[in-house]
């Protein structure tokens, strides 16, 4: 009984951060998507977008700052469930392993028990994103907007492939989030235990220390991800036929 009160408070606290996080980087990621998906220019034609900057600002032109919100609806309702899982998983990936003398995992188990978190969340992760995506690429059509919002995707995704259509990109989303997910706690773990002071607890940890242990082991989880994540762009988005198999 002693345990369900800091379960019940690390997933109201989980589902706040996610919260969080969805509304901060949703327009980068509207940005990100519309750069992996961009039509390739034929000889002599420029691109639709030159950079980062460049799909921001046209972006915002031609939609208004509520463009780079597009496709928020699916991780804000997913995000929360998927960070309590995440860390379920997580925690099921410690449990599995046994810690040394001192209660402590190395950066191997760290990772092991974090690429079982992203197999957790992947369920939840591969619908939302193929929503997200889809509705963040209207833009480069030039007719009328196929989708008019989350859940009008999910029924015509239903009504043309059923569930099948719904979950693709789902091995993508496994190739992008269990190693990623690893890295992205073995990473925070290890700059936490790190930027401790000696003799202290994590929870002596400061605000200032945890936000950079966190941030940083937020890059190195792109770094990881961004290849496959590319692929589960492409592939989430492409009309049947092209990348339908999973």
């Amino acid at each position: 009984m002693s345990n369900q009160p800091s379960a019940i408070k690390d997933f109201i606290a989980g589902g706040f951060g996610g919260v969080c996080l969805v509304m901060s980087g949703h327009p980068l990621d509207t940005i990100k998507v519309r750069l992996q998906t961009m039509p390739k220019p034929t000889p002599g034609q420029l691109p639709l977008y030159t950079g980062t900057f460049d799909c921001a600002r046209k972006t915002i032109v031609k939609e208004g700052v509520l463009g780079l919100y597009k496709g928020m609806a699916a991780p804000l309702v997913g995000v929360t469930p998927m960070f309590a899982v995440c860390f379920l998983g997580f925690g099921i990936g410690k449990k599995l392993q046994t810690p040394d003398a001192d209660g402590r995992y190395s950066a191997r188990q760290l990772f092991a028990a974090g690429m079982l978190s992203g197999v957790f969340t992947t369920a939840i992760m591969a619908p939302g994103e193929r929503i997200k995506c889809l509705l963040q690429i209207q833009a480069h059509s030039s007719g009328p907007p196929k989708y008019t919002g989350t859940m009008d995707v999910v029924r015509q995704l239903y009504r043309e492939g059923g569930i099948r259509s719904i979950f693709k990109g789902t091995s993508a989303t496994l190739l992008r989030d269990v190693p990623a997910s690893g890295m992205y706690f073995m990473t925070y773990e290890w700059l936490k235990n790190t930027l401790r002071p000696a003799g202290s607890s994590s929870s002596d940890l400061g605000v200032g220390r945890t936000l950079f242990a966190g941030g940083m082991a937020g890059v190195f989880n792109w770094l990881v991800a961004i290849p496959a994540d590319v692929l589960k762009s492409r592939l989430q988005t492409g009309t049947d036929g092209q990348g339908q198999r999973n």
